[in-house]
């Protein structure tokens, strides 16, 4: 009996040592620093791993693009913002976790490939984040009516008609464009521009917009 006792405490010892060995091989799990989007993120060697590999086959993919460089590093940026919303001040490590989400909001080239099945479709047409900024493309004045028209899915025509009664009575109209100059931020990155929209910031849609983009700015230019 005494045999069978001093047997099960060595096992049990033995688990309580080899549980510290595998705690402490967490606590010092080796971490990177990474630049990313023109920030500076502290990342997990694994997740950094993922990460990496993530980027290199997005590269691949867009490897055939006339904008590749810009859509990567509006992804990037996107990667970036999804990375920085994670991190608190009791969390200041970007983990395997972190990196795995981003991916699943952003999609996978896979995903670009495969476009026409259900569940891809449905992601990458799902509603986003709705925020409304001021437009700079389409503005006349500040983009304030161009910003309400895209958050509205209006005409910015129609927003102004609306500033401009509102500005002949009185001259209110010119007093709420004022406050929302002030109030709302300039849509500046490719993120901003398609939540103004309502639609999700994802590689389809980051790809989309950088194209119309990079379109837009060559018929300008007639080239």
């Amino acid at each position: 009996m005494s045999c069978i006792v001093v047997l099960f405490l060595y096992i049990f010892a033995l688990s309580c040592y080899l549980y510290n060995i595998v705690v402490i091989f967490e606590i010092m799990k080796i971490t990177l620093s990474i630049n990313l989007g023109s920030w500076s993120f502290n990342i997990d060697e694994d997740a950094y791993s993922e990460l990496k590999r993530y980027l290199k086959n997005l590269e691949i993919h867009f490897a055939t693009e006339e904008s590749s460089s810009e859509i990567l590093s509006d992804i990037e940026s996107r990667i970036a913002e999804i990375f920085r919303s994670k991190l608190t001040a009791y969390k200041q490590v970007i983990t395997m976790e972190d990196v795995r989400f981003a991916i699943s909001v952003l999609g996978t080239p896979e995903d670009l490939s495969n476009e026409e099945t259900t569940s891809t479709r449905e992601k990458f047409t799902s509603p986003g984040y709705h925020r409304m900024y001021r437009d700079p493309e389409h503005r006349i004045i500040g983009g304030v009516c161009a910003g309400m028209g895209a958050y509205w899915n209006a005409e910015p025509w129609l927003v102004r008609i609306i500033f401009f009664i509102l500005a002949m009575m009185g001259g209110l109209g010119i007093l709420i464009y004022l406050i929302l100059y002030i109030v709302l931020p300039e849509a500046k990155t490719t993120a901003q521009k398609i939540e103004m929209k309502g639609e999700p910031v994802n590689i389809h849609n980051i790809t989309e917009a950088v194209k119309n983009e990079f379109n837009s700015v060559r018929k300008n230019m007639n080239l």
